[in-house]
């Protein structure tokens, strides 16, 4: 039997990961009655390192949180693409941006980012262990979980990830893109090495490549990629896979536990318009999910909030969810294509054309990427209301 529970709050939000408890905090700051459900049972410390751009910082200081969530990560003065031997192929200094919009780039635990979230949010605006099952449009959304409770709200927001249950009945068909490739995500206890502090370092080899970053002084995040092909044959033997990349990575993935790596698949979600549709609305993963490579598939979210919430409260709902969609989708998309293509180009396989590709990287001007990361990091456009 359904236990219903009357009109609890002007909006739901299916899924609180980093996109849907910050839109929830943008929806506090403006009195909007809300509440956030998650399938899990709690907000655990599992996951991995998560990088959060100057974009992300920049939002995040106008909640108030920055100085907060600056405290929990490590601050990243740089970005190194290298080859596999650790030799420099593109090397970006942050501090320009540091200076331009006074936020720091930060490297963090994604559970340690979510419990800041959670906390300034506040326990009782979350409900755990609701694992939307159904939904039916009736005067509104009335939303029933797999655990037999029915609770039903004006407006829904869709925050639950590349499965999105939401998508997948409001929204019709969409195509989830495999990318070809694998991931290792891993957490390793690591003294503070000066070689690497403030560096995001990623090494790129033949069909696979490796990053790792500093989350804290003891606290070393890494991931390694590579062609289902070439993994397949090595899956269980990450140091034989990566045996001629620099030593250093070796020592990394033998200082991680076995059993606390996590190990999946690469996908995306294809282009799409249609994020909203009355008084839903998508937001992250469930509108425009992307592969990892540029590091902005979070910050990707938060935007998103940030721009629900400057609409939200200024005109009706449904106008606000068009509103959103107009200002965010040519930016996100952007962002789903490009990073596709760089995980394309940074597995390459042949040999001459690796070293063509790399002789090319050496000689991009410095300020041919400060331009390229200015329109990854840039949110004016979302006060402007104009596109990107």
């Amino acid at each position: 039997m359904l236990r219903l529970v009357g009109y609890m709050n002007k909006i739901s939000i299916i899924g609180a990961g980093i996109g849907g408890l910050t839109t929830a905090l943008f929806l506090k700051s403006k009195g909007i009655a809300h509440q956030v459900f998650e399938a899990a049972p709690g907000i655990e410390p599992v996951g991995a390192g998560i990088g959060l751009g100057n974009n992300a910082m920049q939002i995040f200081h106008l909640l108030g949180i920055g100085k907060e969530i600056e405290a929990a990560g490590h601050k990243v003065n740089y970005m190194r693409i290298t080859d596999e031997k650790f030799r420099n192929l593109s090397l970006i200094n942050l501090r320009y941006f540091e200076q331009k919009y006074g936020v720091y780039n930060i490297a963090i635990h994604r559970a340690g980012l979510q419990h800041i979230l959670a906390h300034n949010l506040g326990e009782t605006n979350i409900l755990l262990g609701k694992r939307l099952a159904a939904i039916q449009e009736k005067d509104g959304y009335q939303l029933r979980f797999t655990d037999g409770s029915c609770f039903e709200a004006e407006g829904l927001i869709g925050a639950d990830g590349i499965k999105s249950v939401v998508r997948q009945q409001l929204f019709g068909k969409t195509v989830v893109r495999p990318a070809g490739q694998v991931c290792w995500r891993g957490l390793c206890a690591s003294k503070l090495d000066d070689r690497y502090a403030h560096q995001a370092i990623e090494a790129w080899g033949k069909g696979r490549r490796f990053g790792f970053v500093y989350l804290n002084a003891s606290t070393l995040y890494w991931y390694a990629v590579a062609d289902e092909k070439i993994a397949a044959e090595h899956l269980h033997q990450l140091t034989t896979l990566y045996q001629d990349f620099h030593p250093d990575i070796q020592e990394m993935i033998k200082m991680t536990p076995e059993k606390t790596i996590i190990f999946g698949p690469l996908a995306d979600l294809k282009p799409f318009k249609g994020w909203c549709s009355g008084k839903a609305c998508l937001i992250g993963d469930a509108a425009h999910a992307t592969t990892p490579n540029m590091g902005q598939g979070a910050c990707q979210a938060i935007e998103d909030a940030y721009t629900l919430g400057s609409l939200l409260g200024e005109q009706d709902m449904a106008s606000a969810f068009r509103g959103y969609e107009r200002l965010r989708i040519k930016k996100a998309h952007q962002v789903v294509k490009r990073s596709r293509a760089i995980g394309q180009v940074s597995h390459w396989k042949n040999t001459a054309g690796i070293a063509i590709r790399n002789r090319i990287m050496k000689k991009i001007p410095a300020t041919m990427n400060i331009r390229q990361l200015e329109s990854v990091f840039d949110i004016s456009y979302v006060a402007t209301g104009n596109h990107t």
